[in-house]
């Protein structure tokens, strides 16, 4: 694929290290890759941004961030409290088509949730996919209320005729609970796709080789990697 777009269910969630690990087996594969981000919400200049933390565990990327907000709130809020011009979607669509033609792999990652509003007109990263005639994929919580928030995405992008990836649960907890256990097998229902990985907890703090090493292990072949969601699964069967 050219495009891969990467949403969270919700706000910190994991979905920058999920983006890092699929560009880092990428890049392991001897792929030009690139990682775009429409909105950097609550960051002022010069701080490092998700981008920046991508290219640290994942290696040489073309990052590229259209806008950045100071206010850690939704992209839309964010501008209009900045007296900013706001991200359309059509503008992020055009600018990972322009990287595409020099990378074998463009990954696009939201701010938040599938539906939060980059402009005053409700634009959204779902319009950015749809434009791209990308799919996307779902990075949820391991633990209770993941289910609701994952259907509600999921059943925004079959509305929207756009492919669902897959799921990758983006912080699986050491410990895991009763729900987190449940939900492997619970998750792909909801996402009505595959569960494509589990990324442990803490994978953000690995040094690049450690965090490569880790992506191989976490991620299913779909995205480069070896893990085999059915064993996982019964590892942890309730």
């Amino acid at each position: 694929m050219d495009f891969l777009v990467i949403s969270g269910t919700g706000t910190e969630i994991g979905k920058t290290v999920v983006t890092a690990a699929i560009a880092s087996l990428a890049l392991a594969a001897g792929q030009k890759v690139a990682v775009l981000k429409p909105a950097q919400t609550g960051l002022r200049p010069g701080e490092p941004g998700d981008v920046d933390q991508v290219a640290a565990l994942a290696g040489p990327v073309t990052g590229q961030e259209l806008a950045r907000f100071p206010d850690p709130l939704a992209p839309d809020t964010a501008a209009r409290r900045a007296g900013l011009p706001p991200v359309r979607p059509a503008v992020a669509a055009a600018a990972a088509t322009q990287l595409a033609e020099q990378h074998d792999l463009v990954l696009v990652e939201g701010a938040g949730g599938l539906l939060v509003r980059f402009d005053d007109s409700g634009g959204t990263l779902a319009d950015v996919a749809w434009a791209l005639g990308a799919p996307v994929l779902l990075v949820a919580a391991a633990g209770l209320g993941t289910l609701n928030a994952t259907t509600l995405s999921a059943e925004a992008l079959a509305r929207r005729g756009i492919a669902c990836a897959g799921v990758v649960i983006g912080s699986w907890p050491a410990d895991p609970d009763l729900a987190a256990r449940c939900n492997l097998s619970d998750l792909p229902v909801a996402a009505g796709a595959a569960l494509l990985g589990v990324v442990p907890t803490g994978a953000g703090q690995l040094d690049r080789v450690e965090f490569r090493a880790m992506a191989r292990r976490s991620l299913a072949p779909p995205l480069g990697g070896t893990f085999d969601a059915e064993e996982f699964t019964e590892r942890y069967a309730a």
